[in-house]
């Protein structure tokens, strides 16, 4: 990443116009203000994020974390904080909903603490109604923006530190990518990359097209810039982020596919391990496929969502795939790659599903066999076409549905566990366990956790463990003393 010195930046002069420029000037100008305020509370400013949502919140809270350190910032845990910011989801409207319940916990302390700052953005400030909600009834807000602006943070928060007034900064869309920002990754060993914003697929239950734009790709050589400054760094482990990485490289203007980028990042030393999500069904090629059969790096895992088993309801969610072209491409995954993971996402209860479009979702995953499944029961997206469409499922139906896919998708991830016992697998060392402090805590290639006892200097590393037994969805194991 290319650093600026704060020191030597001019702040005397204007801005500069060009991006990231212009934001390395904001961060230096906000860093004065913030050491100024901390001499007079003669303690350190603190902040605090709170995300809700996919991976790529995550990763922009990485973003906004790494701004507001370079700024003076010091990151607490509880919203009692100098800088409160709320990174938002609204994939679901219960999620606009916790928001809501959590920005007015945080009024009632900003009434104690008058010099707090709460910034809101992510998804959910895409949506005008709910930004219009905030205006009226949340006025103690101060910082306003969305999804296609998270670099902007520090200019957003000089702006409101002169103004004293809310401050709000939506864009509706943009091309533009911006670099070479700070970040604080949450790991030392494993980092997120986006690849691309945005999406193109408008499935007819979704409201991401309407809030994260339209699909850009970033240019390959800023992304493998980034991933041998990464590997430089001690990264061992990339996920690579997107709404659809399988469709990354068609709006470049030299067309790059994700398998060929995929094959360059392979290429880089000190990379072991390279994850992806999400994929989507209708773009995953047999280049791909080929890429990951002969990858020593790409992990064993692929999140492939399937959403519902019914060729007629997988077209009325514009889809773009039937059930029977998706088991063909599953059977080719297999193929290629026999000890894959396979996991994904199902809706329940989609407008117009009946019990035959239900028992079709129950044939794909008794055939498939997933190793685990994130099921949800459908709720009304305001936004989308879904929502006001004929025959929405009744709530007892649905959910009664809801319990038998739930009792299938943990009896087929049953008989598909334990593959590996008692065999020697590579694992990466992530954290301490949270209920024994001398178990590690680790993830196999296919994504499976392996807890076992080993020293907390293993952390970060990737170590061979010997799996004595399966858990269901976790094994126990010991370590192999060579790695000691």
């Amino acid at each position: 990443m290319l650093e600026f010195d704060l020191d030597k930046i001019d702040l005397t002069k204007e801005p500069a116009i060009e991006e990231p420029q212009r934001q390395w000037y904001y961060i230096a100008k906000c860093r004065e203000a913030v050491k100024a305020k901390s001499e007079e509370y003669q303690r350190p400013l603190t902040y605090c994020i709170t995300t809700f949502g996919c991976q790529m919140n995550s990763r922009d809270s990485e973003k906004i974390a790494g701004i507001l350190r370079q700024i003076g910032y010091v990151e607490v845990e509880t919203e009692d904080a100098d800088f409160v910011i709320y990174n938002t989801c609204t994939v679901r409207e219960n999620a606009n909903n916790r928001v809501f319940g959590r920005l007015g916990y945080a009024g009632k302390l900003k009434q104690k603490h008058p010099g707090m700052i709460i910034a809101l953005c992510g998804c959910m400030m895409q949506e005008a109604t709910a930004v219009e909600k905030i205006k009226s009834s949340y006025r103690f807000v101060d910082i306003i923006f969305g999804t296609h602006n998270i670099f902007k943070l520090a200019e957003l928060l000089m702006t409101r530190l002169d103004s004293k007034r809310m401050v709000i900064d939506l864009w509706k869309d943009t091309q533009m990518i911006v670099e070479n920002l700070p970040n604080e990754r949450k790991y030392h060993f494993k980092a997120g990359v986006n690849i691309m914003f945005g999406c193109n697929n408008f499935c007819s239950y979704c409201i991401v097209p309407y809030v994260r734009g339209r699909e850009r790709s970033r240019n390959p050589e800023d992304i493998l810039e980034e991933i041998r400054g990464l590997a430089k760094d001690g990264v061992v482990e990339i996920m690579l982020l997107g709404q659809n990485v399988n469709s990354y490289g068609k709006n470049l203007e030299q067309p790059m596919t994700f398998a060929s980028l995929l094959q360059e990042i392979e290429r880089i030393e000190g990379i072991e391990r390279i994850r992806f999500m999400t994929s989507h069904p209708k773009d995953l090629s047999d280049e791909l496929i080929d890429v990951m059969k002969k990858s020593t790096k790409v992990c064993k895992h692929m999140h492939l969502p399937i959403q519902s088993g019914s060729t007629r309801l997988l077209g009325i969610m514009n889809r773009h795939y039937t059930k029977e072209s998706y088991l063909e491409l599953v059977d080719k995954i297999r193929s290629a790659v026999p000890d894959i993971s396979l996991t994904t996402d199902i809706i329940v209860g989609f407008p117009g599903e009946t019990e035959e479009d239900f028992e079709e979702t129950l044939d794909v995953i008794r055939r498939v066999g997933y190793d685990s499944a994130f099921t949800y029961l459908y709720s009304k997206r305001t936004g989308t076409p879904a929502a006001t469409m004929d025959g929405q499922v009744a709530d007892a139906v649905a959910n009664e549905r809801f319990d038998r896919l739930l009792k299938e998708v943990q009896k087929n991830a049953t008989r598909s566990a334990g593959r590996e016992e008692h065999t020697v697998q590579k694992v990466l060392v992530e954290e301490v366990s949270e209920q024994n402090a001398e178990v590690l805590t680790g993830r196999l290639s296919n994504n499976i956790l392996v807890h076992f006892h080993g020293p907390h200097e293993l952390i970060g590393k990737i170590v061979e463990v010997y799996l004595d037994e399966s858990k269901g969805f976790y094994y126990m194991g010991s370590l192999i003393q060579d790695n000691a």
